[in-house]
């Protein structure tokens, strides 16, 4: 009973801290706000982390159909996925409090901050399809309200864009679930739950439906407008999950639908392998072609995520155990960098006001702690050894070429090539300006100055750890390769 009540706390005590915080806290003060905050978060990631380590369990809920219950489960991958949602949210939470503390009732923030942080431990801790897309909704209804924050006219057309691609995202995989209902037994994760007699042409149709409705919240072409577009009106630690994790959950529902419900080895060889590939490679050379020529620092992170988090569905795409393996790297690895990347640029523009890149010439004098966690995370993300970035992406490159994917073994490591290019490019040239501004280049009056140590810590976290994920990569690379071979 231990087990499955810890499972249980793991969602519902952000979710009831959350709405507490709504009703007893409205116009409280923001000492105590960010008190109970920091308790929260401590909490939560004690609970997740204690979770990480407890036996296999399964919570078996209320039944919807005869044959498809609410079930939670804490396996491998929802230990990964939820440890990863923990640690960031936490971080990014005490970035915030400074970051807010000039906003109008950051207590809305705050409050749809920690029921998110609930529902995407449940989303993690999902038992079955049915279980897995009902956090998944929720999910976006609990993250819309952090585009809509600041409540100008842009941030309400950003947020109506993110609520519309995402409400079609989820119609797409939800018409997959339901050409997948009777093809499978009660859509469990179990590796491969198709009954022996589903039908070949509906469970392939299902997976295309699938992979463009989860994809959509991964930001994979042709459904990615939301990102660049919700992201530069956000507030700084909102784009950080936003793209850090949130698009991680469209991840995960690819993983777990193709993975856990379908089967790799049934996909493998079909036309939906092909148009898979084809769309992660797409998107990874779109996003960093589109990242490349951005003016907007916010947007060109944005772009960026596009394009690195379809590295990760290339590895997916492979359907093989060292694909799978290499796709779970770079998740992580990308998660700790993009949330870093983006606090960098939340603190640029707090302390400076700028948006654009052009105008952060000569701010690494004023800003050098922030402009150096900048530089070694944007190294982690080109792939430059022996960071985090060059481990998951040398093992993407190897898993491609091992893969019997056709010419897809040589065209994937080659997009990849070119992409690190161009991310180099985009962010290293930030770098390069920031302390090497040229000759004519003007003091700016009044002088900026580094943001303030709760801000700073987190980021200099970020930076650290893109760093020293690489160095001992090695029992994470256990950890996700034992996860592979056992799914495989």
């Amino acid at each position: 009973m231990g087990r499955e009540l810890l499972l249980i706390l793991q969602i519902l005590f952000p979710v009831i801290a959350g709405c507490l915080l709504f009703v007893l806290n409205r116009k409280g003060n923001r000492k105590v706000q960010k008190l109970y905050m920091s308790a929260v978060l401590t909490i939560e990631c004690c609970l997740v982390l204690t979770g990480a380590f407890v036996q296999e369990t399964a919570v078996e809920g209320f039944c919807l159909t005869p044959s498809v219950s609410l079930i939670l489960c804490n396996d491998g991958l929802s230990r990964v996925f939820g440890v990863l949602v923990a640690l960031v949210w936490l971080l990014v939470g005490l970035y915030s409090f400074r970051y807010l503390n000039e906003t109008r009732k950051p207590v809305m923030f705050y409050g749809f901050y920690l029921i998110a942080l609930g529902v995407l431990e449940g989303l993690g801790l999902a038992g079955n399809l049915v279980t897995f897309y009902l956090f998944y909704e929720w999910m976006t209804l609990m993250t819309v309200p952090f585009v809509f924050y600041n409540r100008t006219a842009e941030a309400t057309r950003a947020g109506r864009k993110y609520l519309f691609y995402s409400v079609a995202g989820a119609s797409f995989a939800l018409a997959g679930i339901f050409f997948l209902a009777g093809n499978a037994d009660g859509l469990q994760f179990a590796g491969n739950a198709l009954n022996a007699t589903a039908n070949v042409k509906e469970v392939l149709l299902a997976s295309i439906f699938l992979i463009i409705g989860f994809g959509t919240k991964a930001g994979m072409f042709p459904m990615h407008g939301w990102l660049p577009t919700a992201h530069p009106v956000a507030p700084a630690p909102a784009s950080a999950v936003l793209s850090g994790v949130i698009t991680k959950a469209g991840v995960l529902g690819i993983i777990r639908s193709l993975y856990y419900v379908i089967g790799a080895d049934y996909l493998a060889g079909t036309y939906v392998q092909n148009v898979f590939l084809v769309l992660a490679l797409v998107t990874v050379f779109m996003g960093s072609m589109l990242a490349y020529k951005e003016k907007v620092l916010k947007k060109r992170l944005a772009y960026s995520t596009v394009s690195q988090v379809s590295y990760v569905l290339f590895g997916l795409a492979l359907f093989t155990p060292a694909g799978y393996a290499a796709a779970l790297l770079h998740m992580i690895f990308h998660s700790v960098i993009k949330n870093g990347l983006f606090l960098f640029a939340g603190t640029v523009i707090h302390q400076t006001g700028e948006e654009r890149v052009d105008g952060l010439r000569g701010m690494g004098k004023y800003m050098p702690v922030s402009f150096w966690c900048f530089t070694f995370a944007s190294l982690a993300l080109v792939g430059i050894p022996p960071m985090s970035g060059f481990v998951s992406k040398w093992y993407l490159a190897k898993g491609a070429m091992e893969a019997s994917v056709g010419v897809f073994s040589y065209i994937g490591p080659a997009v990849l090539l070119v992409s690190a290019l161009l991310t180099a490019g985009y962010l290293l040239s930030i770098t390069a300006d920031g302390f090497f501004p040229g000759k004519d280049y003007v003091e700016p009056t009044p002088e900026p100055g580094e943001g303030h140590v709760s801000m700073l810590i987190p980021c200099v976290i970020f930076a650290v750890s893109a760093v020293l994920l690489g160095v001992f990569a090695s029992p994470l690379v256990e950890l996700v390769t034992k996860l592979g071979t056992s799914l495989l």
